[in-house]
């Protein structure tokens, strides 16, 4: 009988906390920030302009290749690429940009161009401030590519979305230009 009482306690114990963390669940839970896919809570275009380094272009080049392993066939499978690449409001090289794109990609597909990216783009503008993080695979052959926005800071404090890449000109291994279509669908 003894036990018996003692295990009361115990019991009581339990169930208050078992409601307890029940009742905070839901309390948390009914805050979460809902998001629809159809309505973005920010959206934007940017276009991003790369430089490939060539050996003679030092003062324009934006972006390097770090490793480029040779005799993996025809889709630079293997090479590595580091960028700090500017990222404006229009097609024009020349424009003030309004951020910079820095990171990496690398080919990683040995039967067909495809790379993957990951980057932060990098805005200290009167407009924007902050930073949006970007990372995905980008399958150069299609004429738009998802990749995901993965966090930020700043005006993009722990933003979450898509940014849609649509290659606007490419001029060989030299110079090319991708329209980035960003739509946030995560904002605080």
């Amino acid at each position: 009988m003894a036990s018996l009482v003692e295990k009361q306690p115990f019991k009581a114990l339990f169930s208050f906390f078992l409601l307890v963390l029940l009742f905070s669940d839901t309390a948390v839970s009914s805050h979460r920030k809902r998001f629809d896919r159809k309505k973005p809570c920010k959206q934007f275009s940017f276009y991003y302009h790369d430089i490939m380094y060539n050996g003679d272009n030092v003062a324009n080049a934006t972006s390097a290749t770090i490793v480029h392993p040779h005799g993996f066939g025809d889709f630079l499978f293997g090479k590595f690429v580091i960028f700090d690449d500017p990222i404006t409001m229009d097609k024009n090289y020349r424009s003030k940009p309004v951020a910079r794109a820095q990171g990496f990609f690398f080919y990683d597909m040995k039967l067909d161009y495809n790379a993957w990216f990951c980057y932060t783009l990098v805005f200290n503008s009167t407009e924007y401030k902050g930073t949006l993080n970007i990372l995905g695979a980008d399958l150069m052959m299609e004429p738009t590519r998802d990749l995901s926005v993965v966090g930020g800071t700043g005006d993009f404090f722990m933003a979450r979305g898509i940014a849609t890449f649509a290659t606007d000109t490419f001029e060989g291994a030299n110079y090319f230009r991708v329209k980035m279509d960003i739509k946030l669908y995560e904002c605080y």
